[in-house]
């Protein structure tokens, strides 16, 4: 790897911290899940066939919103969240970066090995 691919890769990781963090845990995902189908929904819709309140679903949609995975806008009397996908894009991203370190390695370990 290069000194200036070396250099991105922590400043990489800290951009991507929240997102990952917000993925790590069941619910969350459950909710990305349900908004992933594109249409925004309310809390209320959200809540329907959990187990958790409405005040805890509303905890997990704060973290994801903190790591810009959902947005909401108000409509009438409710908020409504919707997917945003642009932070699992970037996900990709850094998770393309990182495979191809791993490629670049295991090719090196396999040229030392064959010598």
């Amino acid at each position: 790897m290069s000194p200036r691919n070396r250099s991105r890769a922590p400043a990489r990781l800290q951009a991507q911290a929240p997102a990952f963090a917000a993925l790590g845990d069941e619910t969350r995902l459950a909710l990305l899940s349900k908004l992933a189908s594109g249409q925004p929904c309310s809390i209320t819709q959200l809540t329907r066939g959990s187990r958790l309140t409405r005040q805890a679903i509303t905890k997990h949609l704060r973290v994801l919103q903190r790591a810009g995975m959902v947005h909401s806008a108000r409509m009438g009397r409710e908020s409504r969240f919707e997917f945003n996908p642009q932070p699992m894009q970037a996900i990709q991203e850094y998770l393309d970066f990182v495979s191809e370190q791993w490629d670049q390695a295991l090719g090196r370990l396999k040229s030392f090995v064959e010598k």
